[in-house]
Formats: structure tokens, C-alpha cells, sequence
């Protein structure tokens, strides 16, 4: 029988990181969770349910998730990636216990994710495919700051079943992360323009290639602001993100419209610092937002 290492990274997921943990404890050799200065006891909370605990300090998603592959000690056949705040469905957890039939070196599965209690099912954002599962020492994470993939040196296949986003914090907390994420969105795009992107590296899977490659070859080149109204309009009315009721109108207006207009303001801000200064990105970023790149 093939054997699996999940690894989740996790800080502050006292919340969620049991639920992870037992979706994949029947299925799972050895579960890892890397913990990056955590004070609400989840540590305590994961060690409690079985998991090996490493800790190490956070820089962004990509740099943390290749310290874990390094140091987890993985000696399984696979080795997965879940989110804290991520389940896997039991169609997933009965194809995860017969990866020997696979003969791939990387898994693609369904992305569901969840919103204010609604699986939000259209917009283009049901079924999209993540690869989450490969080969011990075939794939790493590509060093990029945001939308951040696996990258494998061999053949990808897609699988049947889910993984399941559903995170139980706020709003409030949700608008913050998000906050978050665009500020590192807004640090990649502008690095894309000096530096080689990474994608090149690895097979990441056919239809996030597909998805990158719009969004660099077309959607990059259009207007800073109109182009996040155009993305919320196709998202939410040609691709029937409407259909997805009120939550859907929250969910695709927020993660399709404030989130993509705010990614552009934060570009449009920092293009402006590095004029009025005369500095580089590298300078404006460290102090403005406290990023080293």
C-alpha cells in the first residue's frame, strides 16, 4: 500500500486544525503541521491529535512550505498539501488509500470553497483543479509571493474528489487576509515585470496553466481598475456567479471586484512611491509594508 505525508502550515488555526487532521488520519502515514509562531494553542491542539509539530518563522506561503518539505523528514511514498482550514471529502480520502493505481507523479483534485455557509458553485470557481498530491522529492512549491502552485518534475493527472475550503472565521477577518493578499499580489505582479516568472519550472497542472496564462497574457495588459470591474462582470453574469444567491453576489463582488480593484490600487500606489522617491521596488516595499524581496 503507498504511503502518505500531509503536510498544513498553520498560525492561529485553533479553530480549524483538528477538523483537517481527522480528514485525513485514516488515510494519512504521518500528518505535519508547521506552525509559525501560533499563541491560541494550536500547536498544543494538533500534537493532541496526532500530528508532528514543527515550528518556523513565516515570510510567505511559498519560502514556509519549502522549509517544510525540507525538514518534515517525509519518508512516504506521496506527500500532500492541505490547508488548515481545508478538509478532505471522503471521495478524496477513498482515492488517497489506493494512490498505488497511480502511476502519475502529480494529483490534481476539486477546489470546493465555502462563504458565509454556501458552497459557492459558479462564477468559475466549481470545479477548479489544484495539485495537492505528488511524489516524495518530485514537486516544491514555486517561489512566487501570491497564487502560489506545486511544481512537479513529471506527468500530472486529475483524480476524483474534493478538498473542501471552509473556514469558519468573519468577514472581518476574511476582508483583513485578503488585505493581505493583495498587497503581496500587488509585490508579484510588479516583480513579474523585472524577474522570470517561475511557472516555466514545472507542470503545475493543465488548467492552472491555462488560468496563468490569461492572466498574464491578457488580463495583465489591461487598464489598472477597469480590468477588475470586466473580471467581476464576467465572473458574477457570463459565468453565472449570480446563481450562487446573495452569498454569491458577497462572495464574487468581494473576492472577484473589491479584492482584484484593491490588488490594482496597491500596484498603482507602489509604481507611484518608487517614482516620487527615486527608489527601487525592493526599498518602497520594505518601508511601506515590511516585506524583503
Amino acid at each position: 500500500m503507498a504511503s502518505l505525508t500531509v503536510i498544513i502550515l498553520a498560525h492561529n488555526e485553533a479553530r480549524h486544525i483538528a477538523r483537517a487532521i481527522a480528514s485525513v488520519a485514516g488515510v494519512a502515514q504521518r500528518i505535519v503541521v508547521v506552525d509559525s509562531g501560533s499563541d491560541d494553542g494550536t500547536r498544543d491542539i494538533a500534537a493532541a491529535h496526532g500530528a508532528d509539530v514543527l515550528q518556523n518563522p513565516w515570510i510567505n506561503y511559498a519560502t514556509q512550505f519549502n522549509w517544510a518539505i525540507d525538514h518534515a523528514g517525509a519518508t512516504t511514498d506521496w506527500i500532500m498539501r492541505l490547508d488548515a482550514d481545508e478538509i478532505v471529502t471522503p471521495e478524496l480520502a477513498a482515492t488517497l488509500a489506493g494512490l498505488d493505481a497511480q502511476a502519475a507523479t502529480g494529483l490534481t483534485v476539486n477546489r470546493q470553497i465555502h462563504f458565509l455557509g454556501r458552497w459557492i458553485r459558479w462564477g468559475g470557481i466549481y470545479p477548479v483543479r489544484v495539485l495537492r498530491v505528488w511524489r516524495t522529492g518530485r514537486g516544491r512549491c514555486e517561489d512566487r509571493w501570491m497564487d502560489e502552485h506545486i511544481l512537479v518534475d513529471g506527468a500530472v493527472t486529475h483524480v476524483d474528489g474534493d478538498i473542501a475550503d471552509i473556514n469558519l472565521n468573519s468577514v472581518t477577518w476574511w476582508t483583513q487576509k485578503h488585505n493581505g493578499y493583495a498587497t503581496r499580489e500587488a509585490i508579484d505582479e510588479l516583480l513579474r515585470e523585472t524577474r522570470v516568472d517561475s511557472a516555466a519550472a514545472g507542470d503545475i497542472g493543465r488548467q492552472a496553466g491555462v488560468k496563468r496564462w490569461v492572466k498574464r497574457n491578457v488580463y495583465a495588459h489591461l487598464p489598472l481598475g477597469g480590468r477588475a470591474f470586466a473580471y467581476f462582470i464576467y465572473r458574477y453574469f457570463i459565468l453565472l456567479g449570480f446563481l450562487d444567491g446573495w452569498q454569491g453576489l458577497a462572495f464574487h463582488g468581494l473576492q472577484g471586484g473589491w479584492y482584484r480593484f484593491l490588488v490594482d490600487v496597491k500596484v498603482y500606489e507602489i509604481r507611484g512611491l518608487m517614482r516620487s522617491r527615486g527608489a527601487s521596488l525592493a526599498e518602497v516595499v520594505a518601508a511601506e509594508y515590511g516585506h524583503r524581496i
